[in-house]
């Protein structure tokens, strides 16, 4: 049987082995832009419910266990990978209800909910994902509970369905197949296996308590951070001496500090210091440190203060939100990335603006608080990413409030849905009406290649500018301004003579006269459109492009 504290134990072990490997599952992503990463947002994800995970008792039923998990795991959903985790584990939660300890039904029927649920989340299911893992392994979980009442011999055979089903990913997936790898979902959700099992088998991973790494060019020295530890000393003090006198000893400055203070760390390396020390009197050491020779990056900070500062953030983001007092019909909530693209949207309407986009896909729970700090009765969603639009659904689910996702997989697809809101028609008609907009416009995206990679018949290298048209990867270059100029003519063409507007947000890593010398292009060479550029500020893509009918 399985007892709580062995499914407690075999989700921390999974969340913490996955959390060390999940850039091994990042690389395997065969998607050249970057972006938020399969093995990072899964690892996310499971690191929720590990958090919720520790402060539970262990003598809490399976149930319990399952039930705190994947409440955790569905409100720390991020990106698709993290949200179809969350859901299989969801399955556990139901499946396991009630029980104060898990047999062989029990688990395989807790995997086919999951999986069934998790076929259900997504639009379009793709066998040679995830979801096949999950469901072969499933479908071999109530196989071997026909022949077996051992949980250890269940879960055993679970693992194996599961390593097969994913070598066999390439076979199902021709893009995996070229690029050589199996399905990146897929390998983290065997990790979440393997890990359970071992644990399962007696042999779980704790977790500690992780070193701080202080370090510059030179050295680098660690400190064990533990925020359980009553603090005796309340400032904690670096800095490093660029000896002159060196007739004095580094082991004489070590003594000294550690009559005035704890958590003494002096490493010497030639020509210099570093020092670390918790202490009452940081101008003492800095004094003493000093009379070796002079200081430089030198940092002090109240642990007492970090410490209470930490404790209410943690007691915020723990406390269930409270839905703001509703002042108005509509609302809306953006996901975007980049200081003039927030502006953007705020001036366009939106309420609230969680911070995220490619690289960083915000959680479930991100989302749900932003949805519930708008103060209306009904809130528009704009996930402006495809690997948001999961997540953003999730935190419909989990809210109290009436709420809408816009599928929105582009910044320019939010901009043009918020511009056809009409405050005095009601719901269905801007839900219609936004959704209709969104559809229309013309998206452009210029940004690199994260990695090597063969894609769509491209051959890609890794720093490769790549353009993006409506989501698809249209060519490569290798001059930024050019591909933004092709793209955008090819933009206008798909509109077949109905072009009328033209926006172009530039990225962070673009200057200024890189962008005038752009803008300068598009207007001689598209001069009977009106077009206007805005400094984005948005990372990973140099330009946004959006194209509409007059």
């Amino acid at each position: 049987m399985i007892s709580g504290k062995m499914l407690k134990d075999a989700l921390i072990s999974a969340a913490l082995t996955l959390s060390d490997m999940k850039k091994q599952v990042d690389e395997l992503n065969v998607y050249p832009v970057p972006d938020g990463d399969t093995g990072t947002n899964m690892s996310l994800t499971l690191t929720n419910a590990m958090n919720a995970l520790q402060n539970l008792d262990d003598g809490a039923a399976v149930s319990e266990v399952a039930s705190v998990a994947a409440s955790a795991m569905l409100r720390g959903a991020r990106g698709n990978s993290g949200v179809i985790t969350s859901l299989l584990f969801r399955g556990f939660s139901k499946g396991l209800a009630d029980k104060k300890e898990a047999d062989c039904d029990d688990m395989a029927n807790a995997l086919e909910i999951g999986v069934d649920a998790a076929y259900k989340a997504v639009m379009k299911p793709a066998e040679g994902t995830i979801l096949t893992v999950a469901r072969v392994s499933a479908e071999k979980a109530r196989e071997s509970s026909f022949i077996t009442n051992d949980p250890l011999v269940q879960w055993s055979d679970v693992c194996a369905a599961a390593r097969d089903a994913l070598d066999k990913t390439p076979e199902q997936l021709p893009i995996l197949k070229k690029a050589g790898v199996v399905d990146a979902g897929g390998k983290g959700l065997v990790i979440i296996f393997e890990e359970m099992f071992r644990a399962f088998k007696g042999e779980p991973r704790t977790v500690v308590n992780q070193p701080k790494i202080i370090s510059d060019s030179k050295m680098s020295f660690t400190v064990q951070d533990d925020e359980t530890q009553e603090i005796t000393f309340g400032y904690c003090t670096e800095f490093i001496v660029n000896v002159t006198d060196f007739k004095k000893k580094p082991a004489d400055l070590r003594k000294y500090l550690e009559s005035i203070g704890d958590c003494v760390v002096v490493v010497d390396d030639e020509d210099i210091i570093k020092v670390h020390v918790h202490t009452d009197h940081p101008g003492q050491a800095i004094e003493r440190g000093l009379t070796y020779g002079a200081l430089c990056n030198m940092k002090i900070d109240n642990m007492r203060l970090q410490r209470e500062k930490k404790a209410a953030a943690k007691k915020k983001l723990n406390e269930k939100p409270v839905p703001a007092k509703p002042e108005k019909r509509f609302g809306f909530v953006a996901v975007a990335n980049g200081s003039g693209v927030e502006s953007m949207f705020t001036d366009l309407g939106a309420d609230c603006i969680v911070k995220g986009g490619q690289t960083m896909n915000p959680s479930a729970d991100d989302i749900l608080r932003a949805v519930y700090s708008v103060p209306a009765e009904i809130v528009f969603i704009l996930p402006n990413n495809k690997n948001i639009i999961m997540a953003a659904e999730q935190a419909m689910k989990l809210s109290e409030k009436t709420m809408c996702v816009l599928r929105t997989t582009s910044v320019p697809q939010g901009m043009s849905a918020m511009m056809s809101f009409d405050p005095d028609s009601d719901f269905d008609t801007n839900r219609m009406n936004m959704s209709l907009a969104a559809e229309k416009v013309q998206s452009g995206l210029i940004t690199f290649a994260a990695r090597d990679s063969s894609f769509s018949g491209h051959e890609i290298k890794s720093g490769d500018i790549l353009a993006l048209e409506n989501g698809r990867l249209s060519f490569i270059d290798r001059d930024v301004t050019r591909a933004a100029y092709k793209l955008t003519r090819k933009l206008v063409k798909n509109l077949k003579g109905s072009a009328g507007y033209v926006t172009v947000l530039y990225g962070s890593d673009v200057s200024d006269d890189k962008a005038s010398e752009l803008e300068n292009i598009i207007k001689s060479k598209l001069s009977s459109l009106d077009i206007n550029f805005v400094k984005g500020g948005q990372p990973v893509y140099y330009y946004i492009i959006s194209v509409e009918s007059e």
